[in-house]
């Protein structure tokens, strides 16, 4: 559907004049479909709710289909580690989206465990995510476990809730942290000026505490190999406490930027720059997962490999 901006709406707010156009979509809606990209003015994709328009100025909005109220069942391999009657443990690969949301409706985790899982996943912890204990972004990979029933979803909440679960991540970060093991601490919540993006906030954020400590260097300090240790679970913590620390991850296209980091890489080889540079997300991977088997009580741990790119990526800084 197409909207063009009357003379006296000139310098309003892009979301205020689509929602006094379309009767039919809540001004909150059409800031999400802005923000979610689809909204464009002669072609060009125009992503700010707050932008002033002109008068003449044409938008085209996208309504995309909507996504099904109960995910559907997807035949999509899955990397499992273990699976018994209580739940399932399986390395999730960069790229897979855990469960269906706006832009992601289908292809991801949970469309697979519930072809995989059938009917037994219904109900377990809510419609759109069943069987989701926690999560792990897009674009990191790693030891996940899902529950296969309410009970086992349950008791495996509580215990991530309880803080009773050892995760430890494999990040591969810019630069030598400084100490080389240690504690970073800082609340987190969102970026005060992109909605988009978490950062350490003096007030206003959650409590977080990530424990580190670096495993190898490389490049006289070009960039290290760091084992994470997560004592909270705030969105993007680790990502978010490296960076504010000052050494963001490899290939982080959010909170990555670095300008030492640019110089540094700016004097390597060319051949070994471009293969740097081709790495495209966040060298971040669940390394470790350990916690209590919900029916049995006894500790179970599970460890996963690197994964091909991260492994290659580690090849080459190995190299220098």
């Amino acid at each position: 559907m197409d909207v063009t901006v009357s003379g006296d709406q000139a310098g309003e707010r892009l979301d205020r004049v689509l929602a006094a156009a379309l009767d039919d979509l809540s001004r909150s809606r059409l800031k999400a479909l802005i923000e979610e990209g689809q909204v464009s003015q002669d072609g060009k994709v125009v992503r700010s709710p707050s932008a002033k328009v002109g008068a003449g100025d044409a938008f085209e909005i996208t309504i995309p289909a909507p996504v099904d109220a109960i995910p559907v069942g997807q035949d999509i391999p899955l990397d499992i580690l273990y699976e018994d009657d209580d739940l399932i443990v399986l390395d999730k690969p960069a790229g897979m989206v855990v469960h269906p949301a706006p832009g992601n409706p289908d292809g991801t985790l949970v469309n697979a465990l519930i072809y995989h899982c059938g009917d037994s996943l219904a109900g377990i912890g809510g419609v759109r995510r069943p069987g989701i204990v926690h999560r792990l972004d897009k674009d990191t990979s790693g030891v996940m476990v899902a529950a296969k029933t309410a009970v086992a979803h349950a008791n495996l909440v509580e215990q991530f809730s309880a803080r009773s679960v050892d995760r430890a991540y494999h990040a591969i970060v810019w630069g030598l942290p400084k100490p080389a093991a240690g504690e970073i601490e800082g609340a987190i919540g969102r970026h005060p000026k992109n909605r988009k993006k978490m950062a350490v906030r003096d007030t206003g954020g959650k409590h977080a505490l990530t424990r580190y400590k670096t495993l190898k260097v490389y490049g006289d300090g070009l960039a290290s190999l760091v084992e994470c240790r997560l004592a909270t679970g705030r969105t993007h913590q680790i990502r978010v406490h490296l960076s504010h620390r000052g050494n963001p991850l490899v290939g982080d296209p959010v909170y990555g930027r670095s300008t030492g980091r640019r110089d540094a890489v700016s004097a390597l080889d060319p051949d070994i720059k471009r293969q740097i540079g081709d790495f495209s997300r966040q060298a971040l991977h669940a390394r470790v997962l350990g916690f209590a088997h919900p029916t049995t009580g006894q500790h179970v741990d599970f460890k996963t490999e690197l994964p091909d790119d991260m492994a290659h990526l580690k090849q080459i800084l190995e190299s220098l």
